[in-house]
């Protein structure tokens, strides 16, 4: 089992890139399942085969504990991890080919409290990947683009998983995307785009952050995608490949 972790800020298009990722890996003949890790979501554009919806329930937990709604999505979060044997057991029944993850729309949550990082390393896979998708709406902007390059880095560091860059909601930037690919392999061209639009304390800082953000090795691209469309989705597949099939892709 090679398992695919999709993580990404709220509304990035987490859900919808597993559905179609889904389609796409069992259109090609592969045996897919899908883990939902979100214990806060209503609606889902794919079929659970395991969902942690049925280990925590965020309403019996409110009111169990007198919590918020975001009390209780922290609580929940947490609690999470303390299943992971009966979501592991569950999951290796299904047995499938590629296990897609969809993570909590929090990200924060997930990332950065002990239980995400505990579930990922210790969920067991033949191989895993994260997939960060960078919501193509929110970096059209230079400032932006550094501001989401360095959670995604930060992700990374938290996570310690192989890591793939997504630039997701193509269909709605087309004026924009040849630039922002352009910033994400040139960092020359990305610099030259901050000096426009900062100045001061702004530019040394955007600029230094960029910096570090290239020595760490952040500057390996962007994959573009529509979900919309379902342009990308081969790129996205070879790149998924390289890691988890040593470049063995599935056959169209």
């Amino acid at each position: 089992m090679k398992t695919i972790f999709i993580v990404g800020t709220a509304g990035a298009g987490k859900s919808l890139l597993a559905s179609k990722l889904f389609d796409y890996y069992t259109k090609n003949g592969a045996f897919v399942g899908i883990l939902n890790l979100d214990p806060g979501v209503e609606n889902l554009p794919y079929t659970c085969d395991v969902d942690v919806r049925d280990y925590v329930d965020i309403v019996s937990i409110m009111r169990q504990y007198d919590l918020g709604p975001n009390g209780a999505i922290i609580m929940v979060n947490d609690l999470i991890a303390s299943k992971i044997d009966q979501i592991q057991h569950d999951v290796d029944d299904v047995n499938p080919d590629y296990l897609i993850v969809d993570t909590p729309g929090q990200i924060e949550l997930f990332a950065y409290r002990t239980s995400g990082p505990f579930f990922v390393q210790n969920f067991v896979s033949e191989q895993k990947v994260a997939l960060f998708l960078h919501d193509g709406v929110l970096i059209t902007t230079p400032t932006n683009f550094v501001s989401l390059a360095l959670l995604a880095t930060s992700i990374k560091l938290r996570l310690n998983l192989s890591h793939i860059n997504v630039l997701t909601k193509t269909d709605l930037i087309e004026d924009k995307i040849m630039t922002i690919l352009k910033w994400s392999t040139d960092v020359k061209s990305l610099e030259n785009a901050i000096a426009k639009q900062s100045d001061g304390e702004n530019y040394t800082l955007v600029t230094n952050i960029l910096r570090g953000l290239n020595m760490g090795g952040f500057s390996q691209g962007l994959i573009p995608i529509s979900n919309a469309t379902g342009e990308g989705m081969v790129n996205l597949e070879a790149a998924l490949s390289r890691i988890l099939n040593l470049g063995e892709e599935v056959e169209d």
